[in-house]
């Protein structure tokens, strides 16, 4: 193994948070994630595929902290829902780029993949639901 992959595999295992230290601020969680992301790519295989998979995650990956972020200044619930469901479907991308990097693979850092899908899942379920609740809300703020 290259020095360089070394180095780049000790980063990426540095920046795992364990689940139980994890904070559970929306925009703290998308800033790691979004480092996470940036990380995993570094260690991605510098091949065609490899360059061009890294370039799609590296833009879906680290999109849902700016979509959240303008989430927070919507002029309306409609503008924060359709910012929230941006921010969603870039969660959604992110998790087929990783999970192309693993079945080619692009990738030989397997755990951080693994626990980059599954902080991708618990990101969309807590979109999911922040979308819900302010359905709810502005439901009932038209009802009252």
């Amino acid at each position: 193994m290259k020095s360089e992959e070394v180095d780049s595999n000790t980063a990426v295992a540095r920046s795992s948070v364990s689940k139980r230290d994890r904070k559970y601020d929306l925009e703290e969680r998308l800033l790691e994630y979004a480092a996470n992301i940036i990380r995993f790519c570094e260690c991605m295989i510098k091949s065609d595929a490899g360059r061009h998979v890294s370039g799609q995650l590296l833009r879906s990956g680290t999109a849902p902290l700016a979509h959240q972020g303008e989430a927070q200044a919507a002029e309306s619930s409609k503008d924060f829902i359709h910012k929230m469901k941006v921010a969603l479907k870039e969660l959604r991308e992110s998790s087929r780029w990783i999970k192309l990097a693993l079945r080619v693979p692009l990738t030989k850092v397997v755990t951080k993949a693994n626990e980059l899908l599954s902080e991708t899942d618990e990101l969309i379920r807590i979109l999911v639901t922040s979308i819900r609740t302010a359905r709810a809300n502005s439901l009932q703020k038209l009802s009252a």
